[in-house]
């Protein structure tokens, strides 16, 4: 079992940075790939970006543009994502999520991967 919480969201302005940070609790953080996901008010959730058990592999959205970084601690049993140059579509409440634990190399880009679920935090960004 592992618990999720998701931290650092808020509000920016366009072109404004934030980093967000998923807290895991629960045994062996370290055999699971994590994902951060979003939702948008209206739209369906969608795949972010992805990192696997170890940090050594990560998948991004195409609507990143590398503007995004993901990574890990898996000694504080931290994810974050760093989010650079923030556009008015990249609003939403975002999500990270925890697979199903087995060292994947690669950790799935679908939701229906993911076994866990943080509760979410809000990112606003303003024109």
């Amino acid at each position: 079992q592992v618990q999720l919480v998701e931290s650092g969201g808020g509000l920016v302005q366009a072109g404004g940075s934030l980093r967000l940070a998923c807290a895991a609790s629960g045994r062996a953080f370290n055999s699971y790939g994590m994902g951060w996901f979003r939702q948008a008010p209206g739209r369906e959730r969608e795949f972010v970006a992805v990192i696997s058990w170890s940090g050594g592999n990560t998948v991004y959205a195409d609507f990143v543009e590398g503007r995004f970084t993901v990574s890990r601690d898996n000694a504080k049993n931290l994810v974050y994502l760093q989010m650079n140059s923030l556009k008015p579509e990249d609003t939403a409440v975002y999500y990270c999520a925890a697979d199903s634990g087995q060292y994947y190399y690669s950790p799935p880009l679908a939701e229906r991967g993911y076994h866990y679920w943080g509760q979410g935090t809000q990112v606003t960004v303003s024109s």
